[in-house]
């Protein structure tokens, strides 16, 4: 796929794209070109409010792996920043929801996974020239609902 760039109108695709996703339960809008897509629900860093966002994602020993490259902007994505925060979130697998908790990776562990990303798709790696900010990998790993869970 080529790589995009964060304007208003790929802002707007992307928030067309999570409601569609989310009002068909995830039947439509769960692939994009090569990738599978998953819903990502997040708590508000201060808010506390539930938020939502598509994200393009591939399986690693378990685990889902998201990048948090916003296109390569400048800024972390904002569902980056809020699971920093609150680790613990939500994702939607076309109709499965599942518990999961976010850990950035590091070393070793992220070169592979970037690598394996860029086979995937090469944009990510003009992202990664766009940006002075090292963009993060983040395994999302299935966690078992507990009862203060929200």
């Amino acid at each position: 796929m080529p790589a995009v760039r964060r304007n208003a109108l790929v802002l707007a695709l992307w928030r067309l794209h999570r409601r569609v996703y989310r009002a068909s339960g995830g039947r439509v809008g769960s692939r994009l070109g090569p990738w599978r897509v998953l819903l990502l629900e997040t708590r508000g860093r201060t808010s506390g409010q539930p938020r939502a966002v598509t994200l393009n994602y591939f399986e690693d020993a378990g685990g889902l792996v998201v990048i948090a490259s916003s296109a390569g902007d400048d800024r972390h994505p904002a569902w980056w920043l809020n699971l920093r925060a609150h680790p613990d979130a939500k994702v939607r697998l076309g109709g499965e929801a599942r518990d999961v908790r976010a850990r950035e990776v590091e070393g070793p562990e992220r070169d592979r996974l970037w690598a394996r990303l860029i086979t995937i798709d090469p944009s990510y790696e003009v992202y990664r020239t766009r940006t002075s900010r090292r963009i993060p990998v983040v395994v999302l790993e299935r966690r078992e609902r507990r009862d203060t869970d929200r």
